[in-house]
């Protein structure tokens, strides 16, 4: 829940109650020693448990979802959209292949070749966990894609959501390198579902990102109530730094959909 302490003065300030959580497995929440419970499906239904418990529904109930949020929120909106009012897309293509491929012929390249040579060798000795590798990702990719700004300003929300990471389930899922994914959900693809979601949805994400932003606007058209916005200063964290951009653009996005104007 730590990343999302970024909202706290802006969405109370424009009236929006919000909630974040910790999910099974992160944070303040229980990490059970079983792998079997990270899949897609069950963290559906636990976004369906906590709205349920918060009594929340299609009149208020809005889903914002960044990263693997993004994945958990359209996977949501396919099984629940008649539960949501609006959905938010934030910073996740809808295609982990595609999100692969970005990061193969346009992240990648335009690293220093002996840079990525050295992390390539690293990755496939399989040392992650050495601190030469996370050096490497920090000062070369992380500050250019993840948050653009050095490591010593990077806002202490985010250090701490770092430092609390479940190693174990993160590379599980996403795999163990940030320059693309390889765990289990390597395949998830869901680009050609999109157009079943009817509910007013906004995609939104950073120039810098990880994420493809001529992808991120190509979703929005498959969706027939969704707009677009890229954050012209921002990377995958955009809520960071260019929070102006992204928090403006939420708001305004809630506030034309409880006004009828989408």
């Amino acid at each position: 829940h730590e990343i999302w302490e970024a909202l706290d003065s802006y969405f109370p300030a424009a009236g929006i109650e919000f909630y974040y959580y910790d999910q099974l497995g992160t944070g303040f929440s229980d990490r059970p020693d079983d792998d079997s419970l990270w899949d897609v499906p069950r963290y559906v239904d636990e976004v369906e448990q906590v709205r349920t418990a918060l009594g929340l529904d299609r009149d208020n109930f809005y889903v914002l979802g960044w990263s693997w949020g993004g994945i958990l929120a359209m996977e949501y909106a396919l099984k629940y959209q008649q539960h949501i009012k609006g959905l938010i897309i934030s910073d996740m293509m809808a295609s982990i292949p595609a999100y692969n491929d970005y990061a193969t012929r346009v992240l990648e390249p335009a690293m220093d070749p002996k840079v990525l040579a050295e992390i390539k060798q690293l990755e496939a000795d399989g040392k992650f966990d050495d601190p030469r590798y996370e050096e490497l990702l920090f000062d070369n990719f992380y500050t250019q894609h993840i948050l653009r700004r050095p490591m010593n300003e990077w806002p202490w929300t985010v250090v701490r959501a770092f430092e609390t990471l479940n190693k174990q389930m993160y590379r599980l899922m996403q795999g163990p390198s940030e320059m693309g994914a390889s765990g289990r959900l390597e395949k998830w693809d869901r680009f050609a579902d999109l157009h079943t979601i009817t509910v007013p949805t906004l995609v939104i994400g950073g120039k810098y990102d990880t994420m493809d932003p001529a992808y991120l606007e190509k979703m929005a058209h498959e969706m027939p109530k969704a707009r677009h916005v890229t954050c012209p200063n921002g990377s995958h964290m955009s809520l960071y730094d260019d929070q102006q951009v992204y928090t403006s653009s939420v708001i305004q996005f809630i506030e034309d959909v409880d006004q009828g104007r989408m």
